[in-house]
């Protein structure tokens, strides 16, 4: 990890497109500005973090009901199709 000291409006530059900007500093806080392409992805990390732990929590949660289908549709094979009904 790269550790950088910047001040209030000053920039780094990450590749040939995409660029941060110290915008304001308030107490822990800061604000910055991102220049970047409209192609890139720019998310917050937590954000990120809290999607890939739902959708994990869903597939696992997931499992219990698609054995359960698999096994309804399992018992509709020994039904001819004049049983459908």
């Amino acid at each position: 990890m790269l550790v950088l000291t910047r001040r209030i409006g000053e920039r780094v530059v990450i590749g040939d497109d995409v660029e941060v900007t110290v915008l304001d500093i308030k107490g822990d806080s800061i604000r910055i500005g991102i220049d970047a392409p409209r192609e890139t992805r720019i998310q917050r990390a937590e954000i990120v973090d809290a999607v890939r732990s739902e959708n994990a929590e869903a597939a696992h949660a997931g499992d219990g009901a698609e054995q359960a289908l698999r096994s309804a549709l399992s018992g509709r094979g020994d039904r001819s199709p004049d049983d459908a009904s």
